[in-house]
């Protein structure tokens, strides 16, 4: 879990400051030049549609491990904007809250409480 916590933090650390250098060089407006690469029906664009359905499924996870709550539903929202970025966060919050139980940071409290774990 150790391994897996640092992986966490370093993805965060390093997305962040991708993210504001880029940001900084090339302005805030990601929404058309993501889905502009994608209308344009090439390789970035290509890419862009495979990590959005990486997106999505986050976001379908983050909703269905919260049993699609309204808090579910925004953290949703908030993976399918925040990407990496988020998840990292998040999921390194989860697995200090869950003692380091993969079970129940993956599936949440409930779900691994009724496979028998807790």
């Amino acid at each position: 879990m150790a391994m897996f916590r640092i992986f966490l933090a370093a993805v965060f650390v390093a997305i962040a400051s991708y993210t504001i250098v880029t940001g900084t060089n090339h302005g805030w407006n990601l929404l058309p030049v993501f889905f502009g690469d994608m209308a344009a029906m090439a390789w970035p664009g290509q890419f862009n549609f495979d990590f959005f359905t990486f997106l999505l499924l986050s976001g379908l996870w983050l909703a269905w491990r919260h049993h699609f709550s309204a808090a579910g539903l925004a953290l949703s929202v908030a993976g399918v904007l925040g990407g990496m970025l988020f998840l990292s966060a998040y999921l390194l919050i989860a697995s200090i809250r869950a003692k380091g139980d993969i079970a129940e940071t993956m599936l949440g409290r409930a779900r691994a409480s009724a496979i028998g774990r807790q």
